[in-house]
């Protein structure tokens, strides 16, 4: 677990929590765009209400017995829920990630969800006494992630908080969380650095080309470093390629090329490109891809505004399902034969 301080585009947001603690409340919900931060933010927040001896910023001391169990996974008064996928994604030392990896390999995959056992599954940590008399803290993330028999479960805990605990829920789409869940929790927003920034901070990395990955990634320097260093730079390149070159038989050759990759996030690139057509088309802006400027112009020269607009509310219907078909490949092919057709008048 990383000992850096809170990144600086949140210093403001944290000053704002430090504040709060004299006034505690039993769950925060942070929320804003993904790939900004907001985990890092919640685990800081987290490790330091545990912390025996913080400094005068409110940040952990990261010296005491109780930040030295935390950076082990070992704390006894800290549980950090997410789903199944993401523990094998990301990997720990934690009881609860052995657990859960115990459960995922009985399973034919990892689940996305949060389910209902892992909320059950704190009962017995919050029935007993909290070490040394201090506080205990749960993070949950993604909120969105959890299904319904779950977030009831938790409701129920945000209904009747108990003693020294607090929860700490953290998610990209607030509007897809139960409005009960959101009423029952402080909310704290954690915005989109500056283009600035940002960029500064993804120099700082070493992170080549940082302004077109930043570009790519909506402004999120977290997701720009992480696809920057990613295995799926190759493939973004060959589909942007291919894009720039609308043809049904393209558009078959592309399906069997991505079909093992992540749909959701294959659709997501789509939809960032179908907007940059429509963007310039409109206003002459590209904001996602401004290393394809004379293809995605070329592009918008090709197609009507009522053809984007169909292809853009066809894309999001495709997003909503993009986690579970039937069959990758043609469910790309469909994709992909969709788009061509935009440009084939």
């Amino acid at each position: 677990m990383s000992t850096l301080q809170v990144y600086q585009w949140q210093q403001d947001a944290w000053r704002y929590f430090t504040g709060l603690q004299s006034r505690l409340p039993h769950a925060f919900l942070l929320h804003g765009p993904a790939g900004t931060g907001k985990r890092h933010f919640a685990e800081r927040m987290a490790k330091a209400l545990l912390c025996e001896t913080p400094d005068a910023a409110g940040q952990a001391c990261g010296h005491c017995g109780s930040c030295g169990w935390f950076e082990q996974y070992s704390h006894p008064d800290y549980r950090r829920i997410r789903p199944e996928v993401l523990e094998e994604d990301e990997g720990s030392g934690d009881a609860d990630a052995e657990a859960s990896s115990a459960k995922s390999s009985r399973s034919k995959a990892p689940s996305k969800e949060i389910v209902i056992h892992q909320i059950r599954a704190l009962a017995e940590m919050m029935n007993i006494s909290t070490h040394r008399n201090g506080k205990r803290v749960i993070v949950l993330y993604p909120a969105e992630a959890m299904n319904i028999p779950a977030a009831n479960a938790l409701l129920k805990s945000l209904e009747e908080p108990h003693p020294n605990t607090v929860f700490i829920l953290v998610s990209d789409s607030l509007d897809k969380l139960l409005p009960t869940i959101v009423s029952r929790c402080h909310q704290l927003a954690l915005g989109m650095p500056t283009r600035e920034a940002a960029l500064t901070w993804l120099q700082q990395q070493g992170v080549a080309d940082a302004a077109n990955w930043l570009a790519l990634q909506g402004g999120a320097p977290l997701a720009a470093m992480e696809i920057a260093a990613s295995e799926q730079k190759a493939e973004l390149e060959t589909m942007l390629g291919m894009l720039a070159q609308p043809s049904a038989d393209l558009s078959l050759k592309l399906a069997d090329k991505m079909q093992k990759t992540d749909l959701p996030l294959v659709v997501s690139w789509l939809q960032r490109w179908v907007y940059d057509v429509f963007s310039v088309k409109q206003t002459g802006i590209i904001r996602y891809y401004p290393r394809y400027d004379k293809e995605i112009r070329s592009l918008a020269s090709r197609c009507n505004l009522h053809d984007l607009m169909r292809l853009s509310k066809s894309l999001g219907e495709r997003q909503a399902i993009a986690s579970h078909p039937l069959s990758p490949k043609l469910f790309l092919e469909d994709v992909f034969l969709e788009y061509a057709s935009a440009f084939s008048s």
